[in-house]
């Protein structure tokens, strides 16, 4: 199978790249999606909102800033501008696609508030977002008949000739083909799956970025794993999310004890926050986050989830942990989100385009998806492409084993140190040479070892402080693993 004159091929349909399809439109478009269509995305699941500078007393410029605050040094100060501006933007298509948002009895949005936020800038759908934005996207591209959707397809490798892309290799249920291109984005989602604690869906092991890094794209900033500090332990996996607006509404945490211990600072910054509730569960604590005093109407998924599990939040604290929930890295992209190989775009959590920094600033994560989505889609546009043959590869599993979580968990997460990194890196070398979530958690691994200090969501309990020096956004790429005999 191969793709008509100039078709573009997207991996991944969640928000990020349901938005580049529609963008390019009338262009031709193949999506390859991992399941059925509309299932299990990480965008499905965000809860929060998306956060956009639309209130009276807010300015983008104050979006921004806060964005930057968050970031710890890290974020690029122009990708910021562009893609926080862009908010409003975001709103305006999604209601003109019909989104239903929470709007106040005189009509206006109804905004709400989360960590590290100076103003209420939150657009939701109550507790389920992200579930609104795909409906509203699939909605859009299934009446957009240039978008052709291929569910149950795997993206199995990527093909180069010259740092030029020129195909992608595929498996369904019904054989492997090859979609000869010279445009593919990447829009896989992210890396919790990795973990054995996370609230994304299982098969979110950072696929798009093992193929990007085979194919020899440079990444960036991997090792800033964001975990969420408040997802509901009550045994499944992945763990349902209980959001951060949660906590602007007035919820607060406690220990087992019932007793408040963040100092009214429950709404500072995830890094800080998950460290602090992690420290709690070191210390053989348990984390509850009291939400007595919140209205159940504005969270009727997340308290009908703790009411199937036997908690009654009304009446009882809802029992939290820390869980794997964004990765800042990805794809290292430039400022049309191409990569360091001509014609390969990356967008949405799999790209790594400097918005995030160190620290991802709350529901700045459909946002990005949405404007890099749209971002893609133009750069695409505007060039001409044609279809080549595309050389065979030598796929490699995207099996996640319970080995990789365990290791990651214990290595790579909230807490790090060189031992323990350089034991990561001895286990999963040998299991990179075939497996791609191992392949993405030793790139993780050897990122963070380079990484001798404290910023954001990355924290070395052997090098504790910030250091200024390191005030830089990290890459790497396969061959930065030649030191573990997998060079490219």
């Amino acid at each position: 199978m191969s793709t008509p004159h100039g078709q573009t091929v997207i991996i991944g349909a969640g928000a990020a790249g349901l938005m580049t399809a529609l963008c390019l439109a009338p262009r031709p478009v193949v999506v390859l999606c991992a399941g059925a269509f509309g299932t299990e995305t990480a965008s499905g699941l965000a809860q929060g909102g998306i956060a956009a500078a639309v209130g009276p007393d807010d300015d983008f410029s104050l979006h921004a800033q806060d964005t930057i605050n968050a970031g710890a040094g890290l974020c690029d100060a122009e990708v910021v501008r562009k893609i926080i501006a862009a908010g409003p933007w975001v709103i305006e298509f999604l209601n003109r696609h019909g989104a239903d948002f929470g709007r106040n009895t005189d009509g206006a949005l109804a905004l709400g508030l989360e960590a590290a936020h100076s103003r209420r800038r939150i657009i939701h759908a109550k507790d389920a977002t992200g579930a609104e934005v795909m409906r509203v996207l699939i909605n859009a591209v299934r009446a957009a008949p240039t978008i052709t959707v291929i569910e149950h397809a795997q993206a199995i490798g990527l093909a180069v000739h010259g740092n030029r892309i020129c195909g992608v290799h595929v498996t369904t249920p019904t054989g492997p083909f090859t979609l000869a291109t010279d445009c593919a984005v990447i829009a896989t989602g992210g890396i919790g799956g990795l973990f054995a604690h996370t609230t994304n869906p299982l098969r979110a092991t950072g696929t798009g970025l093992a193929l990007a890094a085979k194919a020899g794209a440079d990444l960036r900033d991997m090792e800033f794993v964001q975990f969420h500090p408040t997802a509901l332990a009550c045994g499944l996996d992945p763990m349902p999310l209980v959001s951060e607006a949660v906590r602007g509404e007035g919820a607060v945490f406690v220990d087992r004890a019932g007793n408040p211990f963040m100092q009214g600072a429950d709404l500072s910054a995830r890094d800080i926050v998950a460290r602090a509730v992690s420290q709690k569960y070191a210390e053989g604590d348990s984390v509850f986050l009291d939400a007595r005093g919140v209205q159940p109407e504005k969270f009727p998924g997340i308290f009908a989830a703790c009411r199937a599990h036997g908690i009654n939040p009304a009446t009882q604290p809802i029992p939290v942990r820390p869980a794997a929930h964004y990765h800042m890295g990805g794809i290292a992209v430039n400022a049309d989100c191409e990569s360091s190989v001509t014609g390969l775009f990356a967008c949405g959590e799999a790209a790594a385009t400097g918005l995030h920094g160190a620290n991802r600033l709350a529901s700045n994560s459909l946002l990005e998806a949405m404007v890099t989505g749209r971002m893609a889609a133009q750069a695409i546009s505007g060039r001409t492409t044609r279809n080549g043959k595309a050389p065979p590869t030598l796929p490699q599993s995207s099996a996640i084993s319970p080995a990789i979580r365990d290791i990651s968990s214990q290595y790579l997460g909230i807490y790090r140190n060189a031992p323990g990194l350089e034991l990561a890196m001895q286990q999963l070398a040998p299991l990179a040479t075939r497996s791609n979530p191992a392949l993405v958690a030793l790139l993780i691994a050897q990122a963070a070892w380079r990484r001798q200090e404290s910023r954001g969501a990355h924290t070395r309990t052997d090098f504790p402080q910030t250091d200024p020096a390191q005030a830089t956004s990290s890459t790497i790429n396969l061959s930065d693993l030649s030191n573990i005999g997998l060079a490219a």
